[in-house]
């Protein structure tokens, strides 16, 4: 006959039992919502679902704040010069009417500014109903003849920026060489300085990427040194105020050293001439 201890136990041992069975059937409830969720979602994505829908609320959204208010109603583009109107527009991808928000200002500047004309870009959306782009553009400064005789207009970094539309810049610098497109900036200020020089100069080549020739709309070679640039030129265009010295017809001047001046006429004929003072040819 059991005692009441011995039924005791065995009411423990029965109750343990029911509530690991419980457990078991929770978790195993629980595995199968996770299972079945976890399926779901992947169904979801790879089925495409979830772009659909995403397509479709994003659909929504826009013809709503657009009928509250929020559309294109101009672009405004600020520090426009060179860069083509049309392909700015083309890059930006929509036009008035289209909702404000279905344009992405971080997307439309990195495209904008991979345009060769442009330097930097800011795109805003100005709400209710502006699209703001301001440019940055690059600076034209010379025209580059490249080793095939093709030209390319590069900028004051020596970036080329376009080979097309060449003709309102056909009274630029024309430089040639290796390095001419680096280089090209510093010849160029010199050249400023000197605005009579710089009326004479059709073009300057980059000689082994150390110094410049110049040649001149007369034809003469202006040899240059590979320092003091400014200098030489700042003498050659004294000679000239003081006895007209490109006025005369000559093929070669040769500055590349500063204690004189060698110049060779048209005849073949060379002649020193000291840097410091005005010798008659």
């Amino acid at each position: 006959m059991p005692t009441l201890k011995s039924s005791i136990v065995k009411r423990r041992k029965s109750g343990k039992k029911e509530k690991l069975l419980l457990r078991l059937k929770q978790g195993g409830l629980a595995l199968g919502i996770v299972v079945a969720v976890l399926w779901g979602a992947a169904w979801f994505f790879l089925s495409g679902a979830n772009t659909k829908l995403h397509d479709w609320a994003i659909g929504e959204t826009l013809d709503t704040t657009a009928k509250a208010g929020f559309k294109i109603e101009r672009i405004l583009v600020e520090g426009r010069v060179n860069a083509d109107k049309e392909t700015l527009l083309a890059l930006l991808n929509v036009r008035e009417g289209d909702p404000i928000f279905s344009l992405d200002p971080q997307q439309a500047k990195e495209l904008i500014e991979r345009l060769s004309w442009i330097k930097s870009a800011r795109v805003e959306r100005r709400l209710p109903g502006t699209i703001y782009i301001g440019l940055s553009e690059r600076t034209p400064l010379a025209l580059w003849r490249k080793s095939d005789k093709s030209l390319v207009l590069i900028d004051d970094e020596g970036e080329a920026l376009t080979d097309k539309n060449l003709k309102k810049f056909e009274d630029f610098l024309m430089v040639s060489g290796e390095g001419a497109p680096q280089s090209a900036k510093d010849l160029i200020v010199l050249l400023e300085a000197e605005p009579d020089l710089r009326t004479r100069t059709d073009s300057a080549m980059r000689i082994e990427n150390r110094r410049w020739d110049l040649k001149l709309t007369s034809g003469a070679i202006v040899k240059l040194p590979e320092k003091d640039i400014g200098l030489a030129l700042r003498t050659l265009a004294a000679r000239q105020q003081s006895e007209g010295l490109l006025d005369k017809n000559l093929k070669m001047i040769d500055l590349r050293d500063s204690r004189r001046i060698v110049v060779q006429t048209a005849l073949g004929k060379a002649m020193d001439l000291q840097a410091d003072a005005g010798l008659p040819l």
